[in-house]
């Protein structure tokens, strides 16, 4: 019988023990598929982030994130200028007080240190008020926003949100905790162009990073939400409102955290925040003073080029803020006030720079560089390219009182040894064929006069025999050991070199006098205090200090530069309005395109000069006209810069007393504040009836073939000095004259007829095969 039909079902179905699915059941997956598929899941994302990890780099730092601001300040910590294209200084944590530290942190990442690079939990609630319309939300931490700030950029993307996730994880492996935080700090934008917490600092409340309280510290966290809609200084009323309510959201932070008390929050007051300030420049004086700090740094292999343009650096100068702006008040009213380029061409051409040292110290307590550094970039204080006219003199008679120098007939020179002074004297015992024989200033005749007045009254032709009777390269020599630069522009050994033909800055004529005011002892300039770099201190070398003349030879050049300034006829006279102990030198130079006077007292020594620059050409011009007025010489604006800057720098400072030659020490009580009266002949002696003695200047009261200059008489000659050229620096019209009292009058001179002009050649007398650099000066005084 046969077997009843079945339905054929599929062989799967017949031996695999599971009923059959249908419907909607298909689509549920089954719990191992479920397991296997969460496990496979879980393994290729652990795989893909541990890839992520590897290859995710950690870049540089990008150039906006490292670049940083110089910041240049006086010796008093006041700001100066700021330099370079991103407002920021860079400091260590420890210099940001623990206040605005906790008040970031309370702001931005309460747990910061207690979790790790990313926050999960945040970075899900963050997405979750992002899709559901609570605003844009990035859930990031400090490490994350430190990662985004210093190695990514700005822009809204995942992938972007990717790399700042695995950076961060590999940063926060590789750096502790209060390393990120200071980066982050120095890194982070607060609005007014500052980057970093230490700009934000000076911007906002005009203090450094670690004198800021809780109640700054919190508004400087407020500013990361929103800089420049929490600036309460611009913001609208409801940005005013919205800054102060998370002002108040990060100081109640700080009470949860235990940052900040609960007894001090209600005591806590929104901070005064100052108006926005102008960026620091280098307008004005900033320019000169930060070229020059920079040249210091540079050619004393302080700090390279690159490192400086990188930025970084906290460089505090040596400059006094009170004394920079005497020096720029007294060019300002002794000078610039009085020339007016608009009626006078010429005007335009005059430039002006000064420099003012402390002896003892070597520091640059103020420096005049020019009008303004937008408009005139050349530093007229450090600049090398004019003569130094007789400002030189002092040098030569320096390396003659150390040298023990003899004149031609074997005596040693003294300050009162006598020297013909017949103008275009030849000098003797040269061996330059013909001799060098320069004019004194105006043609004069001085005919046997001391070293002393010599000095007082500029004579060119008794210092240029001194030098030869020196010895020439000795007088090189004791130029540099004084302070010149040894490379300094046409100091060479030729006949012209005491008057002043090589080209030293007004800097470095104020180091030369320093030495002499320090006692023989060189103490170079210098213009840099202190330097830090990102906050930390870099040690700068130890001063040098060089013993360059005998206190002796110091002490008895100082005693007759006080001549030029006290002595009847001193060129130096008008200096003399100060009322103190002071000593200087005037010099004046050929064509009349400079004009210097530096002096000093026993505080401060100020260099003074003027130069004849032609406006848009640089070339060297003539002074001469200058606010209207004829011949510029040294003792005329120069001298009166000086007087007017001393007189307002050393205001309140104590009366000192140079220490006179021969002195073991300098005694106050005692000294006498006018130089030695028993060696100075020319003087107005103690008899006021002596009458002074007009000089035989005829052609033939001179030697034209010099004799040995005759022994130094017991009492020296009293010798009035013959008149020289008015001096027209400070002309009656249209500017007022000077304050001082009227000048000594000096009588007439009588030029010598078969001379030429009173105007001094410019092509000097030339020795034969002495070359080019051989250069007379026709005004020295």
């Amino acid at each position: 019988m046969p077997r009843p039909a079945t339905r054929s079902l599929p062989r799967r179905l017949l031996h695999s023990g599971h009923p059959r699915r249908r419907g909607w059941h298909r689509l549920v997956p089954t719990w191992r598929f479920s397991l296997f598929s969460t496990l496979a899941v879980l393994l290729l994302g652990a795989g893909f982030f541990a890839l992520g990890v590897v290859l995710v780099k950690v870049p540089d730092a990008h150039a906006a994130a490292t670049a940083q601001r110089n910041t240049w300040l006086y010796r008093d910590g006041t700001v100066l200028a700021q330099t370079g294209q991103t407002n920021r200084q860079s400091v260590p944590l420890d210099q940001i007080s623990a206040e605005a530290q906790h008040a970031v942190l309370a702001a931005e990442d309460r747990g910061f240190y207690r979790e790790g690079a990313v926050n999960p939990a945040a970075l899900l609630r963050a997405g979750w008020n992002t899709a559901t319309g609570k605003g844009a939300q990035g859930g990031s931490t400090i490490t994350q926003q430190y990662v985004k700030n210093a190695y990514l950029t700005q822009e809204q993307t995942v992938s972007r949100k990717v790399k700042e996730i695995f950076i961060a994880i590999k940063v926060d492996a590789t750096l502790d905790k209060q390393e990120i935080l200071a980066n982050y700090l120095n890194t982070t934008y607060y609005g007014r162009g500052a980057y970093g917490i230490q700009a934000a600092a000076q911007a906002y409340f005009g203090v450094d990073a670690s004198k800021l309280d809780a109640a700054q510290g919190a508004y400087l966290a407020t500013l990361l939400n929103a800089p420049s809609v929490y600036d309460v200084s611009t913001a609208t009323e409801a940005g005013k409102r919205a800054a102060t309510a998370r002002w108040n959201y990060v100081l109640d932070g700080m009470v949860q955290e235990g940052w900040l008390s609960a007894a001090d929050r209600p005591a806590t007051t929104f901070p005064q925040v100052r108006a926005p300030q102008p960026a620091l420049g280098l307008s004005g004086q900033a320019g000169y003073l930060v070229d020059a700090a920079k040249d210091y740094l540079v050619s004393h292999k302080l700090v390279d080029e690159a490192a400086l343009a990188k930025g970084g650096y906290r460089i505090t100068l040596s400059i006094d803020p009170a004394r920079q702006a005497d020096l720029q008040t007294a060019v300002q009213r002794q000078l610039t006030d009085k020339l007016d380029a608009a009626k006078r061409p010429g005007d335009g051409d005059i430039q002006a720079g000064a420099v003012s040292v402390d002896p003892k110290t070597g520091a640059v307590l103020a420096m005049y560089g020019g009008a303004d550094y937008t408009q005139h970039f050349i530093n007229n204080a450090t600049r090398r390219d004019y003569q130094a006219g007789s400002t030189f003199k002092p040098i030569a008679l320096a390396a003659a009182l150390e040298n023990g120098a003899k004149t031609q007939d074997g005596r040693t020179v003294t300050p009162d040894t006598v020297y013909d002074g017949a103008n275009r004297r030849p000098v003797r015992g040269g061996s330059a064929k013909p001799p060098y024989a320069p004019p004194n200033e105006g043609e004069a005749e001085y005919g046997q006069i001391t070293l002393r007045q010599a000095t007082d009254w500029s004579v060119n032709t008794a210092f240029a025999q001194l030098a030869q009777d020196t010895g020439l390269e000795k007088v090189k020599q004791s130029a540099i050991a004084l302070g010149l630069p040894a490379d300094t522009n046409e100091l060479n050994v030729v006949p012209s070199l005491p008057l002043g033909v090589s080209m030293p800055s007004v800097l470095d004529m104020a180091g030369v006098y320093a030495t002499l005011d320090n006692d023989g002892q060189q103490q170079a300039p210098y213009l840099v205090q202190s330097l830090q770099l990102d906050g930390a201190d870099v040690p700068l070398p130890p001063r040098q200090s060089s013993r360059a003349v005998s206190e002796q030879t110091a002490r008895q050049v100082t005693d007759m530069l006080r001549g030029v300034v006290a002595d009847q006829g001193g060129t130096g006279w008008r200096a003399k309005e100060l009322g103190r102990p002071a000593a200087g030198k005037t010099g004046t130079t050929d064509g009349n395109r400079s004009a210097w006077f530096v002096g000093y007292t026993p505080e401060v020594v100020t260099s003074v000069a003027m130069f004849g620059e032609q406006a848009g050409t640089g070339k060297q011009v003539t002074l001469s006209g200058t606010a209207g007025g004829g011949r510029v010489n040294g003792g005329g604006y120069p001298a009166q810069i000086w007087t007017a800057y001393m007189k307002s720098a050393l205001q309140g400072t104590p009366v000192g007393r140079f220490t006179p030659p021969g002195a073991i020490a300098p005694d106050e009580a005692a000294a006498d504040p006018s130089p030695t009266p028993s060696l100075r002949p020319g003087r107005p002696g103690p008899s006021p009836s002596a009458t002074p003695q007009r000089p035989d200047t005829s052609p033939d009261s001179r030697s034209q073939a010099p004799s040995p200059t005759p022994e130094v008489p017991s009492e020296p000659p009293t010798r009035t000095p013959p008149v020289r050229p008015e001096e027209p620096s400070t002309p009656s019209t249209p500017v007022a004259p000077p304050t001082s009292p009227s000048r000594p009058s000096r009588p007439p001179v009588t030029p010598d007829p078969s001379r030429p002009s009173s105007n001094p050649p410019t092509t000097p007398v030339q020795p034969s095969g002495t070359g080019s650099s051989l250069t007379a000066v026709g005004e020295a005084a």
